[in-house]
This record gives structure tokens, C-alpha cells and sequence, in this order.
């Protein structure tokens, strides 16, 4: 193969990434946010949320269906939001930032939750450490779809 047809090649990968990521994510949100206002998932994190030190005290103002529904508002417009990328790439990218940082607060359940398998020493993750751990992959999604929306919205204010 050519130098031109891997360069190519390599462009065309590099920008099919560039959406898969973006707006996988972006289904991601919207996917587990709707789901936030159904009981199933209300009740599926009230163990993460009862035991997180960060978090625990949000029962105490709102009813786990209620908070619950919050998070899922949150989940959705910020999926919303990551998707403006090609219209707003500043408003995506800032709210890229937001799904970092609450997948920095879902992570931090792997040592939180009850369940989690010290006893067995590293790597062991009880069921719930292997279900947050997918986490670490949408984290880095997240940083890296803020970088590239920041960086759009630089060339934009630079033309």
C-alpha cells in the first residue's frame, strides 16, 4: 500500500473515531439517562449512591426515585449537549468536562460499595467493580471529546 493510501486510510479512521466516540457517548447518555426514570434503575443505584460518602446525604433531601430522576435530567442533557459539537463545539466540549467528572464520581463507588473484593487481593473486582470499571473507558472518551470540541472552538474563534 502507498504512503498517500495509508495516509488516507488513516485520516478516514481517525474520523470515524472522531463521531464513533463523540456520539456513542452521547447514546450512552441518553440511553442510561432515560432509564434513570424507570424503578429498575432508581433502585439499581441506591446501593452506589447509599454508600458513597460523596453522595450518601442526597438521600436524605431527595426520595431515591427522586434523585434518581435528577440524574437521569442531568444524564440526558448532557448527552444533549456533547452532540451540539458541530454547531457549539465550546458548549460540547464544556460539557464533556461534566461527563468526566461524573464518571470520576462513578469510579469512586469501586471502593465505596460494599461488595468490592479486597480479600482477594489485586486484581479482583467484586460484580459491581466489573460493572463501574467500563467507566474508566467512557472517562477517557469524555477528555478526549473535550479536547477536540475545544479545539474546533479555537480554530472557529481564530477565522
Amino acid at each position: 500500500m502507498s504512503v498517500a493510501r495509508e495516509e488516507h486510510l488513516v485520516s478516514l479512521l481517525q474520523t470515524i473515531a472522531i463521531h464513533m466516540t463523540r456520539y456513542s457517548l452521547v447514546v450512552v447518555f441518553l440511553w442510561i439517562g432515560g432509564m434513570k426514570f424507570t424503578n429498575y434503575e432508581a433502585e439499581g443505584i441506591r446501593p452506589f449512591v447509599e454508600n458513597s460518602p460523596l453522595m450518601n446525604w442526597l438521600y436524605q433531601i431527595f426520595s431515591v426515585s427522586q434523585f434518581s430522576a435528577i440524574l437521569g435530567v442531568v444524564e440526558i442533557v448532557v448527552g444533549l449537549l456533547i452532540a451540539t459539537r458541530p454547531v457549539w463545539p465550546k458548549l460540547s466540549a464544556y460539557s464533556s468536562f461534566a461527563a468526566a467528572f461524573m464518571f470520576v464520581g462513578t469510579l469512586s463507588f469501586i471502593v465505596t460499595t460494599p461488595g468490592w473484593e479486597p480479600s482477594l487481593g489485586f486484581p479482583a473486582l467484586s460484580v459491581p467493580g466489573q460493572f463501574l470499571l467500563k467507566d474508566a473507558v467512557l472517562l477517557g472518551a469524555s477528555l478526549w471529546t473535550a479536547a477536540e470540541a475545544l479545539q474546533a472552538a479555537l480554530l472557529k474563534r481564530k477565522e
